[in-house]
């Protein structure tokens, strides 16, 4: 938190543009973690859905590790829906501002 923080000022000025350190930030912008998140999201749907293929195939029969991949896949796919949801809530609540 610190590194986003350094590299700002505020001057009051209208137009004014934040301070440049010449650093980059690690973490990218919103963009990008939302990317690197769907992405995950998407790797782990993809993997469970070979794994259960594999096991109605009879490449393996390892059922435990299927299941806890099917499970680890639905629990992010249901943490990435809920997010989307607020995210629609919370872009409803900026448009109902009065300016």
């Amino acid at each position: 938190m610190n590194t986003i923080i350094q590299g700002t000022t505020n001057t009051g000025l209208a137009g004014s543009q934040p301070a440049k350190t010449g650093k980059e930030n690690p973490v990218g912008g919103f963009g990008e973690v939302l990317q690197q998140a769907i992405g995950s999201v998407n790797k782990s749907l993809v993997d469970a859905d070979a794994m259960a293929a594999g096991l109605a195939s009879g490449q393996h029969a390892n059922i435990h590790e299927t299941m806890i991949a099917l499970e680890k896949a639905d629990i992010s796919f249901r943490l990435a829906t809920k997010v989307q949801g607020k995210a629609i809530d919370a872009y409803k609540e900026v448009m109902r501002l009065q300016l």
